[in-house]
């Protein structure tokens, strides 16, 4: 696919983040067109892991599966911080492997060309000013030699090997802003008429491998991550849009279901501004949506089905009892 053809399917799917999802969408194309090149004329190109910088729950998880689903790919995600807490982090990344070789059915071409994607690296960091954490600094080094390519052994004897495997790393990042403020200025960029200051205020906005070590990454971690897409928080609008727009949105799922039970479902547009002001409360994005929304619906699915003669239910209010009919 071309990058705005990604950009289109992920537009189905994910709401708002458009200059993520663009990021993403030309990073994943240059990643597999360097496949298709290497193998043709014999060249070796570098890889590009891709960084992933967004509070929680802002869509960093469901745009790689997403993608990963678009493009009919094998996709594996796993958690930085529980390969830290392992005492054995070589086994741990095998195992990821090994998942991402069962989702192939157990192609290791197709494996070898699919996605893994590994959420929370931020968490790898030095803690309060204290020496990086030997743990922390360990799994970077693991990570470091998958994601640039090996073949490995894994515990069913197959090898896998991860060259041209797409590696997507993630990450809240919570103090890289202040980081940010104090690096943005380009001061070797003389500013005059002519220069774009749109390109200019991206230059200056870039997350650079700098800041990253900074952060508390280790350098080579921090340098091979060329390719950065930032994630903004959800605000009320993008959630909204989230319970109702995507193809998979939950208003749809709720609807989808009671038409099985010959009810329709009317949920009127205040109830999904009252559910994200409660998602906002609760400050995980749109991770918390499904839980109120089904907490709202569950009272439905309880008569519904002891009540045949039922043909509507109607929610006005997320604070007042639906109407059913």
């Amino acid at each position: 696919m071309k990058p705005s053809e990604i950009v289109t399917q992920l537009n189905r799917h994910v709401v708002g983040q458009e200059d993520a999802k663009r990021v993403l969408a030309v990073a994943v194309y240059a990643h597999f067109r360097k496949v298709q090149m290497a193998s043709a004329a014999g060249l070796e190109m570098l890889k590009s892991i891709i960084l992933l910088i967004g509070p929680s729950g802002s869509g960093k998880t469901l745009l790689c599966e997403t993608l990963a689903r678009v493009l009919g790919l094998p996709f594996v995600t796993a958690d930085a911080t529980s390969l830290a807490q392992s005492e054995f982090v070589n086994d741990e990344l095998d195992a990821v492997l090994q998942r991402l070789l069962d989702r192939a059915g157990g192609d290791t071409q197709k494996a070898g060309r699919g996605i893994v994607f590994i959420d929370e690296v931020d968490k790898l960091k030095a803690i309060s000013g204290q020496a990086r954490a030997a743990a922390g600094e360990h799994v970077q080094h693991a990570l470091l030699k998958i994601m640039e390519g090996a073949t490995v052994r894994l515990n069913s004897g197959q090898y896998l090997d991860t060259t041209q495997v797409l590696f997507i790393c993630g990450g809240a990042f919570v103090g890289l802003e202040s980081i940010l403020a104090e690096t943005q200025a380009f001061g070797f960029i003389a500013t005059s008429q002519s220069d774009d200051q749109k390109v200019l205020d991206r230059l200056n906005a870039r997350v650079k491998p700098t800041d990253l070590f900074r952060f508390g990454l280790i350098p080579e971690f921090a340098g091979r991550l060329p390719i950065i897409a930032r994630l903004r928080e959800l605000d009320k609008d993008a959630l909204v849009r989230i319970m109702i727009e995507p193809q998979n949105a939950l208003y749809r799922q709720f609807r989808a279901i009671l038409k099985n039970e010959g009810v329709e479902l009317v949920i009127e547009p205040p109830v999904f501004a009252q559910i994200a002001d409660l998602a906002l409360e609760y400050k995980v994005g749109a991770r918390s949506l499904r839980g109120i929304f089904e907490e709202m619906i569950t009272p439905i699915l309880y008569v519904v089905p002891d009540r045949p003669e039922l043909t509507k239910a109607t929610i006005r209010s997320l604070f007042e009892e639906p109407i059913l009919s």
